[in-house]
């Protein structure tokens, strides 16, 4: 089964130094068919305008990712992280047991465009923890490259998480085919361009949600960022 979720049917907020859309129902978007898929449940595609951001707020017992597309995201947590997140990171904060955060815009006169992903743990209540890798452009032109599991594999962040994150860039004819477990869940997000997953067109946040599936074919791309993401059932 292979079901195409359109950009425009997305969720979306305009707070004014805030613009969001929600892949899956959160705060003041709710459809109950799209809350969450498998195991992931928030992808939040946000774009602050300069000098705005999230104030301190908590988080606990969550798997949370961001994932930059342009400017770059300030964050600062209780854990006594303080880190600059651009684009080609990806970063990684275990909330486990609890922990406090904020992420600001300080660039002047330049957006923050970035994608804020949550995945259900595993693990209940374990001490909260923080990573950050730069990913080179290289490393997914063509590929589907592990950005995120739960053993570190291939350089990957370590996620607590039955999860695991594939980064790729396409274009023209670049072709992978990425193996699945059909008794698992694959949720497919073009972060941006156009691509061919499984034979089906997609463009800018447009989405692919799987299952029963054994494998995906991604190829055709045009200027194409994506996201792959293996999931539990």
């Amino acid at each position: 089964m292979v079901k195409l979720r359109k950009s425009k049917e997305r969720g979306y907020a305009d707070h004014g130094w805030l613009k969001s859309y929600h892949s899956f129902s959160f705060a003041g978007y709710y459809d109950p068919k799209y809350m969450g898929w498998g195991n992931l449940r928030v992808i939040n595609e946000d774009c602050i305008e300069a000098g705005t951001g999230f104030g301190k707020h908590s988080h606990r017992n969550m798997e949370i990712i961001s994932y930059v597309l342009s400017g770059e995201l300030a964050h600062q947590d209780s854990m006594g992280n303080i880190k600059g997140i651009p684009p080609g990171d990806i970063q990684l904060m275990s909330a486990g047991r609890g922990v406090t955060h904020s992420e600001f815009n300080h660039a002047e006169g330049r957006k923050t465009h970035f994608l804020q992903i949550w995945i259900e743990p595993n693990v209940q209540e374990i001490p909260p923890s923080y990573a950050q890798k730069t990913i080179p452009a290289a490393e997914k032109r063509g590929l589907l490259r592990l950005v995120a599991s739960p053993h570190g594999e291939n350089g990957s962040v370590i996620i607590h998480a039955d999860a695991k994150v594939y980064a790729g860039l396409f274009d023209g004819n670049e072709t992978i085919i990425l193996k699945l477990n059909p008794s698992r869940k694959t949720y497919v997000h073009l972060i941006r361009g156009e691509l061919e997953v499984n034979g089906r067109k997609i463009s800018t946040g447009d989405a692919l949600l799987l299952e029963h599936e054994s494998q995906i074919r991604i190829t055709q791309g045009n200027k194409a960022e994506v996201l792959v993401f293996d999931l539990t059932a």
